[in-house]
């Protein structure tokens, strides 16, 4: 017998299902209510299709929206929210892991077969995969009951000099970060640390044990990986924190 969210899976259109997704994934990492100024860069789309498909998702009670407001989902909205999510970050998984995509290779696809597949395949390929709990980006995959769990990680422009922790999650948006990241051999779960050697000086991203000196670097005896840190990457990496540092100024994530 098919689940209830399979049966809406099949009833609503790819369109009715991306527009849901966009609208949980925005708001899944920070807390900037989505727009439909936001859905329309977001799905690249013009800002007339987005407030047609926004009507149409209010009249299917899968969202809520005043006009000028922000669009939120209803539960409902919610629940097809995450079973795409799901699908996607699964898909993601296994193109990473059993074809051997790069990690910056992988959205498109998804974006792709996500429409195509049964929810039977899903579980099974969930089941192939070991069940994993995130995807190559860090971003959790909902369970099957549509639970999810997310790490306590800040984003690195939110991070204070001296913080360390493991990489939790790298942005897909950019591409070129991941593709950056990839050649530097920058991946998830490996400890960095923002540093600042003096006042003026560039901030840096240093990746494993405590940071050579500034000399060493420079003459090329020291082999740790030294990333200066640019507005992108501050705006696609979320750490963990893993050593408290003294003054640290930080609040709980989440």
């Amino acid at each position: 017998m098919a689940s209830r969210r399979g049966a809406v899976l099949s009833i609503e259109s790819t369109s009715v299902q991306d527009y849901v997704k966009a609208i949980y994934t925005f708001t899944e990492w920070q807390s900037t209510p989505m727009t439909a100024t936001h859905l329309a860069a977001r799905l690249s789309v013009a800002n007339s299709s987005v407030t047609g498909m926004v009507a149409k998702l209010v009249d299917l009670g899968l969202a809520e929206h005043r006009k000028y407001g922000p669009v939120g989902l209803t539960p409902s909205g919610r629940v097809l929210a995450l079973a795409m999510v799901r699908r996607h970050r699964l898909i993601e998984a296994f193109l990473v892991t059993e074809l051997g995509y790069g990690w910056d290779e992988v959205h498109d696809e998804a974006e792709l077969l996500e429409h195509t597949v049964s929810d039977a395949f899903i579980e099974r390929l969930d089941a192939k995969l070991g069940r994993p709990g995130r995807d190559p980006h860090g971003d959790p995959i909902p369970t099957a009951d549509g639970s999810v769990r997310y790490p306590p990680a800040h984003r690195l422009d939110g991070v204070d000099d001296g913080h360390a922790g493991r990489v939790a999650r790298v942005s897909d948006d950019d591409p070129e970060v991941l593709r950056f990241l990839g050649r530097h051999g920058i991946g998830l779960d490996d400890e960095v640390q923002l540093v600042r050697h003096g006042v003026g000086s560039a901030l840096e991203l240093h990746v494993g044990g405590a940071p050579a000196p500034a000399s060493a670097r420079a003459s090329g005896a020291a082999s740790d990986r030294t990333l200066t840190v640019d507005e992108a990457l501050t705006r696609s990496v979320w750490i963990e924190t893993t050593v408290p540092h003294e003054g640290c100024t930080l609040s709980e994530p989440r």
